[in-house]
């Protein structure tokens, strides 16, 4: 299965780049995880077009779309517990933060706020973060299978 992870868009609407991006990268994904800052009810409703899309709100979306949305995501993918979420505070430390506080509830946790990609397992669990979805930053495709999940950033 691949998973499409984006985060932190942080536009008011799609315009052709992003549209352009949700072609290439975001359509074809079996599933797509938004981990908060959509920013816009817009673009949160541009992406609902996808049959397996989700997404948590952040700290920076505006008040309709951020008390819609859940806090956190749990689901159960290829057997591994997956938990999305935004993250909190300041950016230096947040990998750490999110391990100590949703470790116990994680095989995997997708997240943003920081703005930058990383891929790195603390204890058990493995964080993903995919960047920023804007020019110039990332997003990340995931490939799931019961042993290994193969995770790729992918520049825009």
């Amino acid at each position: 299965m691949r998973l499409a992870i984006i985060a932190d868009t942080h536009l008011t609407t799609p315009d052709a780049w992003f549209e352009a991006v949700y072609a290439t990268y975001l359509a074809p994904a079996d599933r797509l995880f938004h981990c908060g800052d959509s920013t816009s009810v817009t673009v949160w409703s541009y992406l609902v077009q996808h049959p397996g899309f989700e997404a948590v709100a952040g700290n920076s979306d505006t008040y309709d779309l951020a008390t819609s949305l859940p806090a956190i995501l749990e689901r159960a993918i290829d057997g591994r517990r997956v938990v999305v979420v935004h993250g909190w505070g300041p950016r230096p430390g947040l990998s750490h933060r999110l391990a100590e506080a949703l470790s116990d509830r994680a095989d995997i946790l997708f997240f943003g706020h920081s703005h930058a990609f990383e891929d790195t397992t603390i204890g058990a669990t493995r964080l993903i973060n995919p960047g920023s979805l804007r020019p110039g930053g990332s997003l990340a495709l995931v490939d799931t299978g019961p042993t290994t999940w193969t995770v790729r950033r992918i520049a825009v």
